[in-house]
């Protein structure tokens, strides 16, 4: 089978996609399969993959998209079946059935909102609140034009149960065309990173005498890292610090609120960290913390589970089907930092429940089994295709 697969974003770029795109990629060509890849991606030849990377330079979005669109046109003709990860998807999707290609569509989001949200189109409503509510003609149009590209897919893969419930309540797509498969986790586990927190730390450069809380995003607004930077002054203890991986369009003014609180030597913007160095950022740390407002079903949250360090996320979408609240993690409310404040509070000052979390959470990692789920994404692959 030979199998195209799109991408969002594509390592050194961080983000969900990045992380699953590379080991999908990986599995099929292990399983005998043929694999390209188109990705938006930072770096004009990425190397190092089993598979040849075609990547759309970053510009204004118009463009790349219209260049994605061409590009797609030119290899669909070689492929089996598309594997589409946009989420702004119409000229990724278009293109494939131009060339009478089937194309399987993977969910991580609702794009209609994720594009309402960014725009300012739905006043600030979160993605559950977004459901079934009527806005203006903008938003009409943007969930019209994803119904139409999804109609064109042969299958939906949905990441959480959380979005295939969406698809199906909200958008009447058909409960056999959205199929949920979870994400995957194949990276490096706790036995491939020897080194001690200390060690992690004076390899990174970070001071040994701090407590680091963790978070890696992309810096758009409904990560809600404004919700970290409050709770982080809210702790007394001004040896907490926090370090927040990635970049992205919110990063000025979250910049702007650690100095309006007083915690800019507090908070520390890493910038776009080499995927390599993450396992020892996750290590280095005392705590993890995602605190959007909206995940599909997170790989960071899989990668820190798999690695070994504390997590709390916000109990929205995705997230409770990989932290189960007081079992291997907390959940909080992404809208309120006191709450957060309590949660790290607890965390810190009780490190054998940060391993009793550990454990549990060694222990669900089964759940998120590559051979298992990625086997599933072939067989709905070759599905599509109709191919042995």
């Amino acid at each position: 089978m030979r199998v195209l697969i799109t991408s969002p974003v594509f390592p050194p770029d961080l983000g969900g996609p990045a992380v699953y795109v590379p080991s999908v990629g990986r599995f099929l060509m292990e399983r005998g399969h043929d694999v390209r890849v188109i990705a938006f991606c930072s770096d004009p030849a990425p190397q190092g993959y089993p598979f040849p990377v075609q990547a759309i330079s970053r510009g204004p979005l118009p463009i790349r998209y219209l260049k994605a669109f061409w590009a797609v046109l030119k290899a669909a003709g070689w492929a089996d079946v598309v594997y589409v990860q946009e989420h702004l998807a119409l000229l990724h999707v278009l293109a494939a059935r131009l060339r009478f290609r089937p194309v399987v569509i993977r969910i991580m989001v609702d794009g209609s909102w994720e594009i309402a949200h960014r725009k300012g189109w739905c006043d600030g409503d979160n993605i559950v609140q977004f459901q079934g509510k009527r806005y203006g003609w903008k938003v009409g149009l943007a969930r019209f034009l994803q119904k139409r590209w999804w109609g064109m897919c042969s299958r939906i893969i949905c990441c959480s149960e959380f979005l295939r419930g969406i698809l199906v309540n909200s958008y009447g797509v058909a409960p056999d065309k959205a199929v949920t498969v979870l994400n995957a986790y194949h990276g490096p586990k706790a036995s491939d990173v020897p080194e001690s927190r200390e060690e992690a730390r004076a390899d990174l450069g970070l001071a040994s005498d701090r407590r680091y809380v963790l978070s890696i995003c992309r810096l758009m607004g409904w990560k809600r890292v404004d919700g970290i930077i409050r709770a982080i002054a809210l702790l007394k203890d001004e040896s907490v610090h926090l370090l927040v991986a990635g970049d992205g369009d919110m990063e000025a003014e979250w910049r702007r609120l650690s100095a309006d609180l007083g915690v800019a030597e507090r908070v520390h913007f890493l910038g776009n960290v080499p995927h390599g160095e993450i396992p020892m950022y996750i290590r280095a740390a005392d705590v993890f913390v995602l605190n959007s407002e909206y995940e599909g079903l997170s790989h960071t949250l899989l990668e820190v589970q798999a690695l070994g360090t504390p997590m709390i996320a916000s109990g929205v979408c995705g997230n409770p089907e990989v932290v189960e609240d007081g079992v291997n993690g907390l959940l909080v409310d992404p809208d309120r930092p006191e709450e957060l404040q309590a949660a790290l509070e607890k965390v810190l000052r009780d490190p054998e429940l940060g391993q009793r979390f550990v454990e549990a959470g060694f222990a669900r990692s089964g759940s998120f089994d590559r051979e298992i789920t990625f086997g599933r994404v072939e067989a709905l692959l070759k599905g599509a295709a109709r191919v042995r």
